[in-house]
């Protein structure tokens, strides 16, 4: 009896720490842009009860931040880039800090480790907006936080798309690798700003972005099995895109002067729905390669070592804009509600197992909204969904997507469903001139979804369902 005791405390104790060890280093990004949202102690739960130890955000919401007091959770808080002029303002820069970072600075308070200056501002459809304002911008936010007494413990650091590197065409090797010209000089200051304040170069490596951009690029080099044929450079056999892609920024930095810059990954992730190539099984192969990676700390031929990064995302957000691509509102690998997509080990032993989902989550009735067979006049069927997909997400109906398969009342029943769920089931929402009717039977099918959406968790979503009830109104009636 005491040997079986012996192995029941044994296995549950070995049990509990495999569930709960995190891969070291590795964080998730948590956006927020959904219309109905998880709250946040919800959210911050979760994130506890799957042992992820550190966050990135994207704003400093006042709600976020105090789910995250006493966790000891290290977090990223952010700057959106338009609110980056207002930093040019010393003053209030010191305002901020002292809002969104000193103020949380006490026993039991929320352990902020970075402050996020912009989101990827050197972007070229960016057209160099924010090209003048993100390095003052940043060095206000450090000195401001150096003069808090918090510069040794929190260091600004600007969050980059890797396209502000590339390698010159002719020679597309990671040793080639230099900042993209129209802004070498000012990633230059940048990086000696960074350097000289011990603080990270921040960069989002996207392998999924290298095939989706480029039909011909191989599909097998976007991941780390080993299926790619090789690229040589320098005796470096580079087989799979982040590396090399990685190893580009280091050559980067170092002709610039600084190769031994702390490099952070900000953001790195596979999107599961709204493309072709954004599925769950490319997003499981992506994973079962990058966290057994971390977990090794294997690095990179140029940086072998640990890496810090962010998966992205935590959540799949219904209200991110689709200008990128469909896929955009489908990079969580939770669903919209906290649960679990697919099976992830981020202890990066690859053991088939679930995340631990959202608990007490709170749904809308099991009704449903869908086209109405009887209907007499189908002439505004055509304009009714464009108007639902107007305000809602219709992005799986995309070609290659999961519900591309759906007939055309198919394609009615999810863009007037899904409209009604965002509306939060009220009954205006399922009319559409007569075209649609309310379904009490799940009218989901193998391969698509039709959702039931969480409960509002605030304020904050009711003025978008207020706006566009006011649209079903006015559309319905005039």
């Amino acid at each position: 009896m005491e040997k079986f005791w012996l192995f029941y405390v044994s296995w549950f104790i070995i049990g509990f720490v495999l569930q709960n060890l995190n891969v070291e280093g590795l964080g998730v990004n948590w956006g927020t842009q959904a219309i109905h949202k998880l709250p946040p102690n919800t959210v911050v739960q979760m994130l506890k009860d799957n042992g992820i130890q550190k966050v990135k955000l994207f704003d400093a919401d006042e709600l976020t931040l105090s789910a995250f007091s006493g966790t000891n959770i290290e977090v990223m808080v952010a700057i959106p880039n338009g609110d980056l002029t207002a930093m040019l303002d010393y003053k209030r820069a010191q305002k901020w800090v002292q809002n969104n970072v000193t103020r949380y600075n006490f026993k039991g308070g929320v352990n902020i480790k970075y402050v996020a200056v912009g989101n990827e501002p050197f972007l070229k459809s960016y057209n160099g907006t924010f090209e003048n304002a993100t390095l003052p911008a940043l060095k206000n936010i450090q000195n401001a936080l150096n003069e808090a007494g918090m510069g040794d413990i929190v260091k600004a650091t600007v969050p980059l798309n890797a396209d502000v590197y590339e390698s010159p065409s002719g020679t597309p090797v990671p040793s080639a690798g230099r900042f993209r010209p129209d802004v070498a000089d000012l990633m230059t200051q940048m990086v000696q700003f960074l350097s000289q304040n011990n603080a990270p170069f921040t960069v989002n490596i996207y392998p999924f972005l290298s095939l989706y951009g480029n039909p011909d690029f191989p599909v097998d080099y976007a991941f780390f099995d080993g299926g790619a044929a090789p690229i040589a450079d320098n005796g470096i056999q580079y087989s799979n895109v982040f590396d090399a892609n990685f190893d580009t920024l280091v050559s980067a930095l170092t002709a610039a002067g600084f190769g031994n810059l702390p490099i952070i990954v900000g953001e790195v992730g596979w999107p599961t729905d709204g493309d072709v190539n954004a599925n769950i099984n490319y997003a499981i192969r992506f994973y079962r390669g990058l966290l057994p990676r971390i977990a090794a700390n294997t690095g990179t031929p140029l940086r072998p070592g640990s890496i810090e990064m962010y998966l992205f995302g935590l959540l799949d957000e219904d209200a991110k804009t689709v200008a990128p691509g469909n896929f955009e509102r489908h990079w969580g690998i939770f669903r919209y509600d906290g649960q679990p997509k697919f099976p992830m080990d981020l202890t990066g032993q690859n053991r088939d197992i679930y995340l631990v989902g959202a608990k007490n989550v709170k749904y809308l009735d099991n009704q449903w909204c869908e086209f109405n067979p009887n209907a007499k006049d189908l002439s505004k069927l055509a304009d009714n969904i464009n108007f639902a997909c107007t305000f809602a997400d219709c992005t799986p109906l995309g070609y290659g997507s999961s519900c591309q398969g759906l007939d055309a009342n198919g394609n009615a029943s999810f863009a007037f469903n899904v409209y009604f769920q965002t509306q939060s089931q009220n009954l205006a929402a399922c009319d559409f001139q007569g075209l649609a009717r309310l379904s009490l039977h799940n009218i989901s099918t193998p391969t698509c979804n039709f959702t039931i959406q969480i409960t509002s968790s605030g304020l904050k979503t009711a003025v978008p369902w207020a706006v566009s009830l006011f649209a079903v109104l006015v559309y319905r009636f005039f």
